[in-house]
């Protein structure tokens, strides 16, 4: 008889991390809200210690920042911000994905993600369906490197659509572009697939966060798939 190897349990800083940035990506702790350390250990039974280092590991991800009068907040999102992060994912998540279909990646998970995303109950576990759709798109791409900075930018990027979700819900055209994506991906058509994640991406950030330079202002030829046409998901 073989027994199946128990689940390691995770340490106290895991854990209070986990829930700080749950907490975060869901709404619940709101850009801007004061971290307080005692606050925070009291409501998680521990010591002051693993809250400590949990918003010290947040703060190296983007989502926390940490001052020494003001203590550690959730960050703030601006134009300035979500144009940046996005301008990263507009040059390194297309190409990811074209490499992942030429991979013939079955995309399950991002199939899975996309179920799950459909029959949320609410914008909190949306949002967490949504940042894990986009991560089984690109993450087969066959190169773990690219595969690390994509999701070095992943939880900046689910906070900056948290915001803008909760300032103007737009969730169901996302959702019709994941699932034309998918589509595409599926059917292999790599360029096509990459030209229409590179549109989905570049007009949430151009709408949710309009008046700014930045990836919205990509012309359409330079898009992977190279034709504006090819640019509508």
């Amino acid at each position: 008889m073989t027994f199946a190897a128990p689940s390691p349990i995770p340490s106290r800083t895991e854990y209070v991390l986990e829930a700080i940035k749950h907490g975060i990506l869901t709404g619940q702790l709101v850009p801007g809200q004061a971290l307080v350390e005692t606050e925070l250990a009291a409501r998680f039974g521990v010591s002051k210690t693993p809250v400590r280092e949990a918003l010290k590991t947040l703060a190296g991800t983007g989502l926390v920042l940490m001052s020494q009068y003001k203590g550690a907040t959730v960050r703030m999102v601006d134009a300035e911000m979500a144009h940046e992060i996005y301008d990263v994912r507009l040059l390194l998540e297309p190409e990811a994905l074209r490499r992942a279909i030429t991979r013939r990646a079955g995309f399950e998970e991002a199939a899975e993600a996309l179920a799950r995303s459909e029959s949320a109950v609410d914008a909190a576990e949306r949002s967490l369906a949504n940042r894990d759709f986009h991560r089984a798109l690109y993450l087969p791409c066959g190169n773990p490197l690219l595969g690390k900075m994509l999701d070095e930018v992943r939880d900046q990027a689910a906070l900056v659509s948290a915001v803008a979700w909760a300032a103007r819900p737009s969730w169901e055209k996302e959702a019709a572009e994941h699932v034309e994506i998918l589509r595409l991906a599926r059917a292999g058509d790599a360029d096509a697939a990459a030209a229409a994640l590179h549109a989905h991406i570049a007009d949430f950030v151009r709408h949710a966060f309009p008046g700014q330079d930045g990836p919205d202002s990509t012309d359409a030829s330079a898009a992977p798939g190279g034709s504006e046409k090819g640019n509508r998901a």
